[in-house]
């Protein structure tokens, strides 16, 4: 056998294959759809996945205002922010936030499952949410991915 014939190929961002997803989040269980969510952005879906390159696809999440949460979690949550000065320390619950900002609670479930380091933070880039229906990406002519 020829030793030439096997070659590793490792992509990098220029031989990424980046699409456009989009999923809806009506009526599914915040954990389990934000893990997809992670696993979708960071590309671990694809078969040349290569974790210290950006291989994920753009993920637009529709319908976060109807999101699920099992148990007590909308009062019993404590979700904590700090803002840096003394006294900046504030404890929210998943239902404050959902009644201000609904498209947070998905940013943060999904945030903490990325990588920790610039990586994630270039991830992160890659998620856009929506509260209601409607979105402005529809150029992308992204493809709906069903959980």
């Amino acid at each position: 056998m020829d030793h030439n014939s096997y070659k590793t190929l490792n992509a990098n961002a220029a031989t990424a294959d980046k699409g456009w997803v989009i999923v809806d989040a009506k009526d599914q269980v915040l954990g389990r759809v934000a893990t997809q969510i992670a696993r979708v952005l960071r590309g671990k879906h694809k078969a040349s996945y290569t974790p210290n390159t950006d291989m994920g696809d753009h993920v637009i999440v529709i319908n976060a205002e109807k999101v699920r949460m099992t148990g007590k979690k909308w009062t019993n949550r404590v979700i904590f922010t700090y803002s840096g000065y003394p006294g900046g320390q504030r404890e929210l619950t998943p239902t404050i936030i959902k009644s201000k900002h609904p498209e947070r609670l998905v940013e943060h479930s999904v945030r903490g499952m990325l990588p920790k380091n610039s990586m994630g933070r270039q991830l992160f880039r890659s998620l856009h949410v929506y509260a209601g229906t409607e979105h402005p990406h529809t150029a992308q002519q992204p493809k709906e991915l069903k959980f």
